[in-house]
């Protein structure tokens, strides 16, 4: 890995769902964050510290370093022609501001499975790059209950979940994400989404459509927020 590397130029930095890639001409480097990862862009001299499992020397005197405190990010080298052919790639679904999203072809992935929604919104070969606490603001703002089975919802609610999600996303992403417990950039730049949650992390506030209080659930062994009275 490293000897292959070695002298590249980063020349695009892209990613696909939760998928980063960075380019190096002919290689590229995929690396998925999985829960705690982030990168950090600081000087060689500073001090490693405890969680920085990976440094990229950079010639202008700085590092790139990949901190993991749980160690269950992934990195992969591969020949930049085949990343859409991988393995790990190739099996994703579309992602949510992608045009061909659709509530027919979330409903026609779904109608079969005996699933909670919740869970098939967290597949990622069915919608590439929701994560959980997205999936929840998706269910709200669809009024769809998180544990209602896939194969009980109408091909109108797939159309709001897509509408949902391309909506959310987009904003989300303007926004720098959602900022919750130990994710920081590095440049100590956080995410401002989390003011626009209505749900997910509002356990026992009020819905701010109706008033009932949010509760909290565990749906495919994930937290699970929603409002009882908008989700029924």
């Amino acid at each position: 890995f490293k000897n292959s590397i070695k002298g590249h130029i980063i020349t695009k930095v892209s990613n696909y769902g939760k998928w980063i890639f960075l380019v190096l001409g002919d290689l590229t480097i995929m690396s998925h964050l999985r829960m705690e990862g982030k990168y950090y862009y600081k000087d060689s001299k500073e001090r490693i510290e405890k969680h920085e499992h990976i440094i990229f020397h950079l010639d202008d005197g700085y590092d790139l370093r990949y901190h993991d405190t749980r160690k269950f990010g992934v990195m992969k080298l591969v020949k930049t022609e085949y990343i859409y052919k991988t393995k790990e790639i190739s099996k994703l679904g579309i992602e949510p501001d992608n045009s061909s999203l659709t509530g027919k072809y979330v409903y026609n992935a779904i109608h079969k499975l005996k699933w909670p929604i919740k869970s098939a919104l967290l597949d990622q070969t069915i919608i590439n790059g929701l994560g959980n606490i997205y999936a929840d603001e998706v269910l709200f703002a669809s009024k769809i209950n998180p544990g209602k089975e896939c194969c009980k919802v109408s091909l109108k609610s797939c159309d709001l979940i897509v509408e949902s999600a391309s909506r959310i996303i987009s904003k989300a992403t303007k926004c720098g994400g959602t900022t919750i417990r130990s994710y920081t950039s590095s440049l100590g730049v956080k995410g401002n989404y989390q003011d626009y949650l209505c749900v997910h992390t509002k356990e026992g506030e009020p819905c701010p459509v109706c008033g009932s209080i949010i509760k909290k659930t565990r749906v495919g062994g994930r937290g699970t927020y929603y409002c009882p009275k908008c989700q029924k």
